[in-house]
């Protein structure tokens, strides 16, 4: 089974969103738990941006050891003038001071390539871009034994064009290419055909690794990054909770989690090691103070939960009626059968046993009524009301539990 590559940029374009900015040491913490999650690259920053991004790539690349780490430079257009020309790599070479400690070093510039990007931003003509990507990958390559790079809006760009760029920076020795959907503009069908022209282009890509980088514009990330790896790409660009500019990114447990669940079919998997997903997923929350959304997938605090009483009986009966994937599985400690006013009777069964009762027909009935007028109120039922009618209806019936019920 074929291996997708894990390029963790949870610590570069994750920490670029409003609010999730990290010290130094905080970037320390997370990148040792996404290198133990199994992330074969972890992009450390962008350390041309501060100089707390340049000393959190240092401290990166120093204490990650067992997998690559890689930087992010901007591509700087050619100029005649040499104080230009200089100023032009400061930002390969702040890259690249930052990677200086690292075991296995990446250097990951880019420059944008849609006509959009060009002309409104960069005020740059195909041809300088063109002679941008050589020159700039050349350097890099002079100075780092891997060089990744980027086309940003690649999937805005005039697709011959894109191929002529993607083919200066292979001969100046990029040999990972990747081809990010920077604004969530693409659909799947036209994310692939993307990937399809280039690598024909390529006659094959043979020794080059190409990446797709998806972001959640239109909520179709991980679609688009299933759609590619399904058109030949083998490395993707992913973040812990999906965070990232904007939208987010796609995320990487979602990622992983479809990739191992659907192995079979998709005939691919990762090396990430999913059963660490959630601690990852919490420790970033923890770290940044923005929870995810209760319905976030595999991570979410619904994702294991259920409170529909059909649900609920399903799962009592074999787990596999509502959950693709065990809660175990992924690091969440159990599955939860909420009580709420769509709850059944099997679930407050189940709820009670585990509190020490045991009720017959009569007293589960009674229960199972307070806690339904209880739900339409409170709109759940937390343990400890539980408890509270549990011992009521218990006493008032003069039975007895295995267990202590406070």
């Amino acid at each position: 089974m074929e291996i997708v590559r894990i390029f963790d940029t949870t610590l570069r374009d994750g920490e670029q969103s409003p609010g999730f900015s990290m010290t130094v040491a905080e970037k320390i913490r997370m990148a040792r738990q996404i290198e133990s999650l199994g992330a074969d690259v972890i992009e450390a920053g962008f350390p041309i941006a501060s100089r707390g991004d340049l000393e959190g790539t240092r401290a990166v690349a120093r204490e990650i050891r067992s997998c690559t780490v890689a930087a992010l430079a901007r591509a700087r257009r050619d100029d005649i003038d040499a104080a230009l020309a200089r100023a032009r790599r400061d930002d390969i070479d702040a890259a690249l001071d930052g990677l200086s400690g690292a075991a296995h070093p990446r250097l990951h510039t880019f420059l944008a390539t849609s006509d959009l990007h060009l002309h409104h931003k960069l005020r740059m003509t195909r041809e300088e871009a063109l002679e941008a990507i050589s020159s700039n990958v050349r350097y890099a390559r002079e100075r780092c034994a891997e060089v990744e790079f980027s086309a940003e809006d690649a999937s805005r760009t005039d697709i011959d064009y894109l191929c002529e760029a993607v083919g200066r920076a292979v001969r100046a020795g990029a040999t990972i290419i990747n081809l990010p959907d920077t604004v969530g503009y693409s659909v799947p069908e036209e994310y692939a055909a993307m990937f399809q022209k280039v690598i024909e282009y390529l006659d094959g890509a043979e020794g080059i690794t190409l990446s797709a980088h998806c972001h959640d514009d239109l909520g179709l990330g991980v679609a688009n990054s299933l759609a590619a790896i399904r058109a030949g790409v083998r490395q993707l660009e992913l973040t812990i909770n999906g965070i990232g500019e904007r939208a987010g990114n796609a995320a990487l447990e979602e990622v992983a989690v479809l990739l191992h669940v659907r192995k079979a079919t998709i005939g691919m998997t990762t090396n990430i090691h999913i059963d660490k997903l959630y601690a990852t997923s919490r420790m970033l929350t923890e770290i940044t103070g923005v929870a995810v959304p209760p319905n976030k997938a595999v991570v979410g605090a619904n994702a294991f939960a259920h409170e529909a009483g059909i649900h609920q009986d399903g799962i009592l009966k074999n787990p596999l009626t509502y959950e693709i994937i065990s809660p175990e599985a992924v690091g969440v400690p159990k599955r939860q059968l909420v009580l709420g006013k769509h709850s059944g009777r099997n679930a407050l069964r189940a709820a009670l046993a585990e509190l020490g009762y045991e009720p017959n027909a009569e007293e589960l009935d009674e229960c199972y009524r307070r806690v339904v007028a209880l739900a339409d109120e409170s709109k759940t039922v937390p343990t400890r009301a539980l408890l509270t009618i549990a011992h009521q209806v218990f006493r008032k019936h003069g039975s007895h539990t295995a267990v202590a019920a406070e």
